[in-house]
């Protein structure tokens, strides 16, 4: 073995990480200084594993699915729902610099609030207007703010039809007992979740079922709610998304809930089971129904 195979890898230092966190993601927070100058190994690991994650530049894999705007509109609102108005403004200016407009970015926060409460819709309102600030001092924010049009990206055009025409909450059993004791409180729950989720589908909404339905379920894996989110999992296939998107999607919110959340994710990706494939005969009979 040769003496520079045997000899340890040579930490970068501290200057090397930062430029290399500046360009991934265009600036850095003063705070990831204090540990880019304590432990340069630990912070490079968080650019290069959180840059994977989130698709910043230099850091995304040729074989990637979900597009960078759509992992923003998963880790916008879970910042959002933790309460991080520090950091969550500096996303939005990212996604106006994307081409995304509130419309889509309130579309998401509307999914993300099936799981953590229509606060989170508030608080992504209430960061829109920080990233907006002059005051704000971190991200560059577009000349004029919000995009005056969306730029499209590929969700925009990917599941915006279920295949179960019974995607409805009132169909699952918790709600049908609620139901049995307060009918009203039941539609109004499941009217609002099916709402946000469109459970019967797109019509003129930006973001259809399937990407709604990978914000809920990277938002169920930061609850643990591994029975539920094999659920959503079934419901995103159903309207034709495919594993490595909902694993994507799942990595999106690593960074603010951490590595247990993924592991939660990948045993209720296991407990799902694979997509359902329409075979020839379904296809024929649905098109004889039509």
């Amino acid at each position: 073995m040769s003496a520079h195979a045997a000899s340890p890898e040579k930490e970068p230092s501290p200057e090397e990480v930062l430029a290399r966190a500046t360009a991934a993601r265009g600036d850095i927070f003063p705070e990831w200084k204090v540990l880019a100058y304590a432990s340069p190994q630990t912070y490079d690991l968080v650019t290069r594993t959180g840059g994977y994650f989130h698709g910043y530049h230099g850091q995304t894999g040729a074989d990637q699915q979900l597009s960078g705007p759509m992992r923003e509109l998963i880790a916008t609102p879970a910042l959002c729902a933790k309460g991080d108005f520090r950091h969550a403004p500096n996303h939005v200016r990212r996604m106006y610099r994307m081409g995304l407009t509130n419309r889509v970015i309130m579309e998401a926060a509307a999914a993300y609030s099936t799981v953590s409460g229509w606060s989170t819709i508030a608080n992504v309102g209430y960061v829109i207007m920080e990233a907006l600030s002059p005051d704000y001092p971190f991200g560059k924010l577009p000349e004029g703010g919000e995009p005056k049009e969306l730029t499209p990206f590929p969700e925009l055009n990917m599941g915006r039809k279920r295949r179960d025409r019974n995607a409805g909450m009132l169909g699952a059993a918790e709600w049908r007992y609620a139901s049995g004791i307060d009918a009203e409180l039941a539609r109004r729950a499941a009217g609002w979740v099916d709402h946000c989720l469109l459970a019967d589908g797109a019509t003129d909404q930006l973001l259809g079922p399937g990407p709604r339905e990978l914000i809920v379920v990277a938002a169920l894996c930061t609850r643990g709610e591994i029975d539920l989110t094999a659920h959503h999992i079934r419901r995103a296939y159903d309207c034709g998304m495919n594993p490595r998107q909902v694993l994507e999607a799942i990595s999106s919110i690593i960074p603010m809930s951490g590595m247990v959340s993924a592991q939660l994710g990948l045993r209720a990706m296991r407990l799902a089971g694979a997509p359902r494939r329409r075979t020839p005969a379904a296809k024929k009979s649905r098109r004889r129904k039509r």
